[in-house]
């Protein structure tokens, strides 16, 4: 069976790269008994293709029991997963199998593998070495023959470092590894999945099909897709149900696409980044931009004073720093005061004409302050889009979305 008999077979929508290199992996890995680890982001079809690696091995008559592990509280996954005897704990009023039981002969795909505790790791890592557990309550050695595919969409190899997941049990889920890619790394695809999910919810709801503009069309492949293929079905079916114009424009698509260069959808986080030292990040760049200010202070006046007070050529050798000066100057001075700057040319000497009534402007140096000029200077720059601005201050768009609000800079 080749990649494009298995994507007929299984109702894969797609002819990216990526995703047939995943198809091809799991089609030669699925006739033996190894264990495989499957990596991608959430939504992205991590199931579809367990049921691909059962379904072509020797096992396929076997039961197949997909286990969220992330939805099983700590207490119980245990009992869950290797049975309990009678009376082992509070609750326990008969022996349960567990699925490792169940499962003997057949396949167990273990999704948000690295949810696992840490004890239950060790039993698990002991039934991939062995083919032996222990009822939870019970001393008799049981064996089962259970091929295990795992999956999850966090970067395991991180939790390993961190010390919450075991390095051994690592490198035996991960014998053969299978990264599903993300929908936004398979653009050609996106029009083809829509094309295929609207058709499926008209004929499921009797309506009419729905028509993409050409503007609507570019608009989906250059979404960005956090959710992947889960959330271009529910956008889809939204569509179907709701949109009245059955010929739909990119203006028409905003009403259930986040407009990602707009400041009405929440930030998502990117790779799983975290917010820990967010805060602290956004106060050290305001000190280090205050420290570069006044090291440039500092160089332009020591230049003035070995010169004598000569700046016609420190003018000329320095333009960016005297521009930046009365750019700030501008920005910041008092505009009751009739206080005149004229800015000069290298070629004249400096001439600052005050008249009596000027005032002397003193700088903030609230740190509040300094925070809500940057975030501003980064939204003019970018022209309000927050995903560059907090690129350009260094933290995350969703510090960025809770700091306008905090400083009310909506």
């Amino acid at each position: 069976m080749d990649v494009q008999d298995i994507k007929n077979r299984f109702g894969i929508i797609g002819s990216s790269p990526l995703l047939n290199r995943a198809i091809d992996i799991a089609r030669q890995v699925a006739p033996t008994d190894m264990s495989v680890l499957i990596t991608g982001e959430s939504g992205s079809g991590k199931e579809v293709f367990s049921h691909i690696i059962h379904q072509m091995s020797a096992r396929k008559h076997g039961a197949f029991i997909a286990v969220n592990c992330g939805a099983i509280p700590e207490g119980t996954i245990d009992s869950e997963l290797f049975g309990h005897e009678k009376g082992s704990f509070t609750g326990a009023h008969e022996a349960r199998k567990g699925y490792f039981e169940v499962a003997n002969g057949g396949t167990i795909f273990l999704d948000e593998v690295a949810e696992l505790p840490l004890g239950t790791q060790a039993r698990l890592l002991r039934i991939l070495e062995s083919g032996e557990y222990l009822r939870v309550g019970s001393s008799k050695v049981q064996k089962t023959d259970v091929r295990i595919v795992a999956a999850t969409n966090v970067d395991v190899y991180n939790r390993v470092k961190n010390g919450k997941f075991r390095e051994d049990l690592y490198y035996r889920l991960n014998t053969v590894p299978l990264r599903i890619p993300a929908l936004h790394e398979r653009k050609e695809d996106i029009f083809l999945l829509f094309r295929k999910f609207s058709a499926d919810f008209s004929d499921k709801y009797r309506s009419p099909g729905i028509h993409l503009e050409p503007d609507a069309i570019q608009m989906l492949s250059n979404y960005s897709w956090p959710g992947n293929v889960r959330q271009l079905k529910n956008i889809a079916e939204q569509i179907c149900v709701l949109e009245k114009e059955r010929n739909v424009s990119a203006n028409a698509l905003l009403n259930y696409i986040p407009n990602e260069g707009g400041g009405n959808n929440l930030p998502m986080a990117i790779n799983g980044a975290k917010e820990d030292f967010s805060e602290r990040d956004i106060l050290y760049k305001v000190l280090f931009d205050m420290r570069k200010d006044m090291m440039d202070l500092k160089k332009l006046v020591a230049e003035i004073i070995q010169s004598g007070g000569n700046t016609s050529h420190i003018m000329a050798e320095n333009p960016h720093y005297i521009n930046q000066l009365y750019q700030e100057i501008d920005q910041t001075v008092n505009h009751d005061a009739t206080l005149t700057i004229k800015k000069p040319s290298p070629s004249t000497p400096v001439d600052y004409n005050y008249t009596h009534e000027a005032e002397e402007v003193e700088e903030s140096l609230s740190l509040i302050d300094k925070e809500s000029d940057l975030i501003k200077k980064a939204l003019k720059k970018h022209k309000g889009k927050r995903k560059f601005a907090a690129q350009e201050l260094g933290i995350s768009e969703r510090t960025l979305y809770r700091k306008i609000k905090e400083l009310n800079l909506n």
